[in-house]
């Protein structure tokens, strides 16, 4: 039986980097995994594999769209699907093997298997116990369902199925307009498959702003993706090698199908907990099986505490590291703290969309009197250069103070362009610090200057 300061159940995002920190402070450290190989979802299966095939089919598009416009010739690119994917692996193996080097560096000892709890301070795995002063579970999530679906991975899959189908479809159908139905379903359209996303909202993308969300649909469209809004998807029919998606539209109530070749169910996540014995232990749970945690990420149950997207809040790695960082830290004796209004968001899609703090729609919710300060790219000289030059920065900031409360960007880069502004918030600035601060020329954050000088006396390129 070994003994540590602190156990942490799952080696994602949160997990892993809250044991790294919790190691750097001295404490004594174990992360369970029972994967083959450390990162979790994000690693595995999520974030950094489907970044690997956006990125590839980026490039293909470039070439079939813009490459001729520059002068350079070659023919049209072929698709080695087979090759792709070997790329991607090895983008894997790369980022899980660098988490196994961190481990023996800072060492912390990966406990391989998975674990329940059997009792406070215990942890067990396999046939072995272990001590710990402190267990935090960093569980992760995985591929909410749908009545009517089943999944197979390999005709109805999760965004899991969907990184290794064995072809390209030619129909691909995606049910639900969130990040990763959005993602997935641009790489297959660059690939050449026929896209259809079918949300069961009114608009995609829930909770951005709404602004953004109707240029994304409009761009998503022009680059060959369909969309069926307000489709209310009843089940799926599958056979070996295609499926009928059964729905109905919530306009008039109208019965449809659509047919594909596969079906990716993209309608969200939920909190992976199952086989930890948290019901046993007496940890408390919300009605979407979430781990409730007080501010210091302690469970009901003394020494038991929870990150990531086994607890509420948006569920992005990012966001699960900043909570690792802080949990490791309070274990340690320090404050740690998560500032949860300046969590960016990002869709890694061509353009990107990326936002962080307050939308508009929330705004007007609460009532609070704001102005707004928006630059298109298509007055930005790097931009139109790059055949970038869709999309827009929207900075909202205090009427009166003129505080930044928020910003959304859909364009180039907006990923990174969005933690300029993540920074200026968390320092509390105005837009006014961001105008008058000098950026580079030609690049795409200028955008970011003229959007905040459009919260004063006006942009200088519109």
């Amino acid at each position: 039986m070994a003994s540590y300061d602190v156990i942490f159940i799952g080696s994602g995002p949160g997990g892993y980097v809250g044991a790294i920190r919790a190691a750097q402070l001295g404490l004594r450290t174990a992360c369970v995994e029972g994967r083959e190989t450390l990162g979790g979802t994000c690693l595995n299966v999520g974030c950094i594999p489907s970044k690997a095939l956006l990125h590839a089919t980026h490039m293909l598009h470039e070439a079939e769209h813009n490459f001729a416009e520059m002068g350079l010739g070659g023919g049209k690119p072929k698709v080695d699907w087979g090759k792709m994917q070997s790329y991607k692996d090895d983008v894997i193996a790369q980022n899980t093997k660098g988490i196994e080097f961190l481990f023996k560096k800072n060492k912390v000892d990966w406990i391989k298997g998975w674990a329940s709890i059997p009792a406070p301070g215990k942890v067990k795995v396999g046939d072995d116990v272990h001590e710990a002063r402190a267990i935090v579970i960093a569980s992760g999530s995985e591929s909410a369902s749908l009545p009517g679906v089943e999944v197979d991975e390999k005709v109805v899959v999760t965004s899991t199925g969907a990184l290794e189908l064995g072809r390209i479809p030619k129909r691909l159908a995606v049910i639900g307009g969130g990040v990763i139905g959005l993602e997935m379903g641009s790489v297959y359209a660059r690939l050449g498959a026929q896209v259809t996303v079918l949300e069961y909202l009114d608009r995609l993308i829930p909770g951005n702003d709404m602004e953004v969300a109707r240029t994304f649909q409009r761009i998503l469209k022009k680059q060959g993706m369909e969309f069926i809004l307000g489709a209310a998807v009843q089940g799926v029919e599958a056979t070996r090698t295609k499926a009928k998606v059964s729905y109905t539209l919530k306009k008039d109530d109208s019965a449809q199908t659509l047919e594909a070749d596969v079906v990716l169910l993209a309608t969200g996540r939920r909190p992976f907990t199952d086989g930890l014995g948290l019901d046993t232990l007496g940890v408390t749970l919300s009605k979407r099986r979430q781990v409730e945690v007080d501010g210091r990420y302690e469970t009901s149950v003394k020494g038991v505490y929870a990150i990531g997207d086994a607890i509420t809040g948006p569920m992005l790695a990012h966001k699960a590291e900043d909570e690792g960082y802080a949990v490791a830290e309070i274990l340690a004796g320090q404050a740690g703290h998560v500032n949860y209004a300046t969590i960016p968001g990002v869709i890694y899609t061509h353009p990107e969309v990326a936002s962080v703090g307050e939308t508009e729609e929330t705004l007007k919710e609460a009532g609070r009197a704001y102005k707004v300060g928006k630059f298109s790219f298509m007055g930005n000289g790097r931009a139109k250069a790059n055949f970038a030059a869709d999309g827009f920065v929207k900075i909202l900031a205090d009427k009166d103070t003129d505080r930044i409360l928020g910003a959304h960007i859909i364009g180039p880069m907006a990923g990174d362009l969005i933690h300029e502004i993540c920074v200026a918030m968390e320092f509390g600035a105005a837009a006014e610090d961001l105008a008058r601060t000098c950026h580079a020329h030609p690049t795409y954050s200028e955008a970011v200057r003229e959007a905040a000088l459009a919260c004063g006396d006006g942009a200088l390129h519109a």
